[in-house]
């Protein structure tokens, strides 16, 4: 399939089949992963691929505590928090897979001042995204459905702890994959000239 196809046909995926997939193909995807671009070529991530069940449930239990007690804070009635809690859960724990990329510092480069570091984060933060874009395109291609969450960034010792992960490696998102159960209609997008500029900001394309 030609990669502009692929692009603009690929869809996030939400809900999926209950067919069972191989690790050794997921694994495969993510030898994909880390032919992204990254700062320094230094590949500041680590993968994290879970199918067990009753992990995936721990995991999305205690998340989910954690944002019911975000939707009380924000005031949201009891009733709706029980819903959008429920469906929380069923949407991870329903995905075959779930795929938790771990931002690491370690093979960044470290400086002495805050600006400096703080940009050096930055830069991994963009180096981990660019693999979850590769992640997406390439599970697509190879048929399956895919939808990117960024929860473990309001939760990221509950997820660390769950999973055993250092506390040195930071959670950056959830990505469930399984084969799709369902056909999106394509999003509206923006058209580029309204925020695409010429030489300096404000001058049109």
């Amino acid at each position: 399939m030609d990669i502009k196809d692929v692009i603009k046909s690929r869809r996030s995926i939400r809900k999926y089949k209950k067919n069972p997939i191989d690790i050794s193909k997921i694994v495969e995807i993510l030898k994909f992963a880390i032919w992204a671009p990254s700062a320094h070529n230094s590949i500041p991530y680590y993968f994290l691929i879970i199918e067990d069940l009753q992990v995936k449930l721990e995991l999305i239990t205690k998340m989910a505590e954690e944002y019911e007690n975000d939707l009380e804070k924000d005031q949201i009635e009891e009733t709706s928090r029980k819903e959008i809690i429920k469906d929380s859960i069923n949407k991870f724990t329903s995905a075959p897979i779930i795929l938790i990329p771990c931002l690491s510092m370690e093979r960044m480069h470290k400086y002495p001042d805050k600006k400096r570091q703080n940009a050096e984060y930055t830069m991994a933060i963009q180096s981990v995204s660019a693999a979850i874009q590769n992640i997406l395109l390439v599970s697509y291609e190879y048929g399956f459905g895919c939808c990117w969450y960024c929860a473990p960034l309001f939760c990221q010792d509950t997820v660390r702890k769950v999973l055993d992960i250092p506390a040195t490696h930071d959670p950056q998102a959830i990505i469930t994959v399984g084969y799709p159960d369902e056909t999106p209609s394509p999003p509206p997008r923006i058209e580029i000239k309204k925020i695409t500029f010429r030489n300096k900001w404000g001058q049109q394309i």
